[in-house]
């Protein structure tokens, strides 16, 4: 920050300083005289004869340069500025001390100086470098290190946090929640990702020419807007602040008039069964929401992947336009509500656009959306995204980041009564024992603890061994499957809710158990626990009355991330209760409790499609006819009167009924005079 801009924050004026005559002198300023000796200096070394006036020569020369050619105009101005720094009052003492300092300097080693100037003056350096001014550091009143006034970011820093506290104190959920679900804005890009794969120039090496011609958008953290895309205009949704308590942030979505009355249209054309009517409404409305999701959902399942990826990114850029300007991506302290429909597309579609993330090959991408969706609601989790932080930690090779995680949600989260922290934590721990950069002492101990802590989770969860040998292609040993702990009778025994998260991790990282090292660990951890087994460790009764007592009924959320995966392995263990039930794909398993801010007008009953036969010729000839029975809301009198004339006209049809039936005369086949007529004769 310039010393001008500091005069008109404290109140001041140029010009307005007290006068000091001290400094008003009839001759030239030492920074005058000295640019006159160096002058002089520099016309001796290169053989020109020096003027009989040295100061006039010195102030030409000064003058020369200050009026020398500009090119932009906002140069004068900064190089007023600079005179006017170097003029200021509040400096002059300042530079007295460095002029003084500068000068004993210059008394003990004259020679040296005069050497490096006349090799100067002999290269050609004609045009003298302006001396940056070297920044003291000013002590406040408090003993603390002031900020230099220079640095407008440390300064706004302070000015906005006086007492040095950051914006985030301990009330925000924690530290720890903090450090471990922390997201950075570059990662959430996976170019980011890719670049370090493959090299810049390999990932923009077709989109640098482009950009130049490239339409104007805004500018965005999760997706780039592409010129495929629909020109955008705001779809009608917009992001509301609910309240701020202890640092939190609560928001929603909202939904204009307009916009309700698309997703009314939306709810028609899914009930219609026909992709094509969402694909008319996305002509007149290309950045609806649901929309966007169900035409993808219906692009994965005929395998155009790169349509479905395309239409997730574009829902995610429109959501992202909509963002309120309090709401943060990276803090932490940001959060919505899944209860309300309205945000239930956005979770959706963050998890629909991790998964193409992660199946495209940019795990570490991945796991920062995975790390949002989190932070979104960490308390209620409404996806469940615990079940799958560990695989894409596990992907990207953040282990520390993983056990951390383990360690510091274990105390009010019990990730160990979960089968796939068990197991992965122990993974964690064995592939940092191999790295080569540690101590092999850290190492060995390492490996020892990863393998307690896999000998604990197969103990507490001995159902998992042989499907995960199963899928990794791998024949146990005999001496593993005649024992009953492993056997098939620990599988069947298991709770429902229990089966269902061992099906889930299995079908989800046996490729991360497949490796040659990781195997060779497994087998030794496997005759351990047998070991263990047979000596009745009394930690495996322990582990068998905790399977008893738990797992009996999986939560809701773990039945929505069991049907949003995808996984065969898991699907085929739900409970007939969500089985049965029709599943939308734009809002699967809703909360029982949800919070609704708008209704969908009931329509006018239109049509039977489960109607018998009968009732339909009855309304072809009565268009006022109900079998329902559905009441309007009219007086008593005008329904009763109503009843008695459809009661009345039932009786007339059914009285010209029976007379059709009664009057109907089957007309006998003529018969031929020769009944012994020969077939094979022609007439």
């Amino acid at each position: 920050m310039s010393t001008r801009a500091l005069r008109r924050l404290k109140g001041k004026q140029r010009g307005q300083e007290a006068l000091d005559l001290g400094d008003v002198t009839l001759g030239d300023s030492p920074e005058e005289q000295a640019v006159g000796d160096e002058d002089q200096q520099d016309t001796a070394n290169v053989n020109v004869s020096p003027p009989a006036n040295s100061k006039s020569t010195s102030r030409k020369a000064k003058k020369s340069k200050t009026q020398k050619n500009f090119s932009n105009i906002y140069e004068l101005i900064c190089e007023a500025d600079n005179e006017t720094e170097k003029n200021s009052p509040d400096e002059d003492g300042e530079k007295r001390d460095k002029t003084n300092g500068s000068d004993n300097r210059d008394v003990e080693k004259p020679d040296q100086k005069e050497t490096e100037e006349s090799t100067k003056s002999l290269a050609g350096n004609r045009v003298k470098k302006k001396k940056k001014k070297k920044k003291t550091k000013v002590t406040s009143e408090g003993g603390q290190e002031g900020v230099p006034e220079d640095n407008i970011d440390l300064l706004l820093e302070n000015l906005e946090q006086p007492n040095g506290l950051s914006l985030q104190n301990e009330d925000c959920g924690g530290s720890d929640r903090r450090s471990v679900l922390h997201v950075e804005h570059r990662n959430l890009n996976p170019e980011t990702e890719l670049k370090r794969y493959f090299g810049a120039r390999a990932v923009l090496g077709d989109q640098r020419p482009r950009q130049r011609n490239r339409q104007f958008h805004r500018s965005t953290w999760m997706t780039s807007p592409k010129d495929s895309w629909p020109r955008f205009s705001r779809p009608g949704i917009s992001m509301t602040l609910l309240q701020s308590k202890d640092g939190i942030h609560y928001f929603t979505f909202e939904h204009s008039r307009d916009y309700q009355q698309v997703q009314f249209k939306f709810l028609d054309a899914v009930e219609s069964m026909d992709p094509n009517n969402i694909v008319a409404l996305l002509q007149l409305n290309p950045y609806h929401i649901d929309s966007l999701l169900q035409l993808s959902d219906v692009c994965r399942i005929q395998e155009d992947q790169e349509m479905a990826r395309d239409l997730i990114e574009r829902a995610l850029y429109s959501f992202e336009c909509t963002f309120h300007p309090l709401f943060s991506l990276t803090s932490g302290t940001s959060r919505l509500d899944y209860l309300r429909p309205e945000n239930r597309a956005f979770y959706l579609t963050l998890y629909k656009h991790m998964m193409f993330l992660e199946k495209r090959g940019c795990p570490r991408t991945a796991l920062e959306y995975c790390k949002l969706i989190l932070s979104l609601d960490p308390d209620s989790d409404p996806l469940c995204m615990l079940l799958l932080i560990d695989f894409l930690t596990l992907r990207s090779r953040e282990y520390k980041s993983l056990l951390q995680l383990y360690q510091d949600w274990e105390e009010y989260r019990n990730l160990s009564q979960l089968p796939n922290f068990a197991f992965s934590a122990a993974l964690c721990c064995f592939h940092l024992s191999q790295q080569e950069d540690r101590d092999p002492e850290e190492n060995e101990k390492q490996r020892c603890k990863a393998g307690q802590m896999l000998q604990n989770a197969l103990i507490m969860f001995p159902g998992v061994l042989m499907p995960l040998l199963d899928l990794c292609s791998v024949q146990p040993d005999a001496s593993v499957t005649s024992n009953a702990f492993f056997g098939p009778k620990s599988q069947i025994g298991q709770p429902p809710a229990l089966a269902e998260l061992v099906a889930l991790y299995v079908g989800r990282t046996y490729n991360l158990w497949r490796e040659a090292p990781v195997m060779i660990w497994l087998e030794e951890s496997v005759k351990e626990v047998l070991r263990r087994v047979e000596a009745q460790d009394p930690l495996v009764e322990e582990s068998q009355n905790k399977r008893k007592q738990r797992y009996q009924s999986a939560p809701r959320n773990i039945h929505r991330h069991v049907l949003i995966s995808e996984i065969k392995e898991a699907t085929s263990s739900l409970p007939l209760e969500v089985t049965t039930q029709p599943v939308m794909s734009f809002d699967p398993l809703p909360p029982l409790d949800s919070v609704i801010s708008y209704t969908r007008p009931e329509r006018r009953y239109v049509g039977a499609s489960n109607e018998s036969t009968l009732s339909l010729f009855f309304r072809s000839l009565l268009p006022n006819f109900n079998l329902r029975g559905e009441q309007r809301q009219e007086d008593e009198m005008e329904v009763a009167r109503a009843g008695q004339e459809l009661n009345q006209e039932v009786n007339r049809l059914m009285v010209a009924m029976r007379d059709m039936l009664a009057n109907i005369r089957f007309q006998e086949p003529p018969r031929e005079d020769n009944p012994y007529r020969d077939e094979e004769e022609w007439d």
